[in-house]
């Protein structure tokens, strides 16, 4: 398959670009972050590095239209911004800022050499078994599958974490897999403050573990009921996956008090994947999905946030998933 080319620059003036979206769910999107920036629902300046991030039910009427974007919307008022070449593929980022954008960009404020193309970032990591390489973490741990029970405790991200911990470490990658309650408070679900304790938690991994250059934090997401995120890879029925990307800015302009010196390598890591599942398991993944916030992205150039389905699929649609995941993963790291 063609490589995607990105040839020209963006100035994101919103908190929430999204790519293949529906205007429903980047609406309300961008209204919650609005919403958490501005300090109504945390304070954030004060107490905060992160937001109550808690998805179920909140995002369930925007993820519905996951499935079924309007046609005649993402027909309408088109532009192509770059070059357009026979090798480039389309990427459609619907804008729901309420203002014209004539240009496009990304700053990474420590590396201003970062080549244009994110496709031409080089995110190898060269392999040595005998020290820590990749963290899995899970800043909301308690997130499960709709056949989670005492029958099938597995059926959660913790379960599909320790899973592609395998899978990886198959492939030669030393892994940790960090199982830490950090939506717990108490002993009762607590999310107000989980990416403040994630942050904690991981900061203490990272600087024990230097030599960890890879963070993924794995979520699965909170749609409707009646919406099933699934698609055939390899003949298994596997639930599709969603890269989640922090952009550390609202509508007014970075947010100066939640800086990622790494946006620019957070993105390319996200699009590389993203490209490899395209081109090696169709259908695999929804998009890209940017808000406004950091997530805890920061920690690493290669960080990444990963929806794996969501409370409407089964605890083996979502380990399936882990399949491709680890061998994309694999690929953009050593390829």
């Amino acid at each position: 398959m063609k490589r995607a080319i990105i040839t020209g620059l963006l100035v994101i003036g919103a908190a929430c670009l999204i790519l293949g979206c529906s205007k429903k769910e980047g609406a309300e999107k961008q209204d919650k972050a609005n919403t958490e920036a501005s300090g109504e629902s945390e304070d954030e300046e004060e107490n905060e590095e992160e937001p109550n991030e808690e998805k179920d039910g909140s995002e369930e009427d925007a993820q519905a239209e996951d499935a079924k974007p309007d046609e005649a919307e993402t027909e309408a008022g088109q532009k192509v911004i770059g070059t357009e070449s026979a090798d480039a593929h389309k990427i459609m980022l619907t804008n729901h800022t309420g203002e014209a954008i004539t240009g496009f960009t990304v700053k990474a404020s420590m590396d201003e050499a970062f080549p244009d193309n994110l496709m031409d970032a080089d995110m190898k990591v060269e392999q040595d078994a005998s020290v820590p390489q990749i963290l899995i973490y899970h800043t909301h741990s308690q997130e499960t599958y709709k056949d989670y029970g005492p029958d099938n405790p597995g059926a959660s991200v913790v379960g599909i974490g320790n899973y592609l911990t395998m899978l990886l470490q198959e492939k030669g990658w030393n892994v940790i897999h960090d199982t830490s309650n950090y939506d717990l408070k108490g002993g009762k679900l607590d999310r107000s403050k989980a990416y403040n304790y994630a942050l904690e938690g991981v900061s203490r991994i990272l600087e024990e573990n230097p030599t960890i250059q890879v963070v993924l934090d794995i979520h699965r997401d909170g749609v409707k009921e009646t919406l099933h995120l699934m698609s055939e890879v390899g003949g298994k029925p596997t639930a599709n996956i969603m890269f989640f990307q922090g952009m550390s800015r609202t509508p007014e302009g970075e947010i100066s008090y939640l800086p990622n010196p790494y946006l620019k390598e957070n993105l390319a890591f996200s699009l590389q994947m993203q490209m490899g599942a395209a081109r090696h398991f169709p259908g695999y993944t929804r998009k890209i999905y940017m808000k406004g916030l950091r997530y805890n992205l920061h920690l690493r150039p290669r960080s990444a946030l990963i929806e794996v389905g969501a409370q409407t699929n089964t605890g083996q649609e979502a380990m399936n998933a882990m399949e491709p995941l680890a061998d994309i993963l694999h690929k953009v790291l050593s390829e």
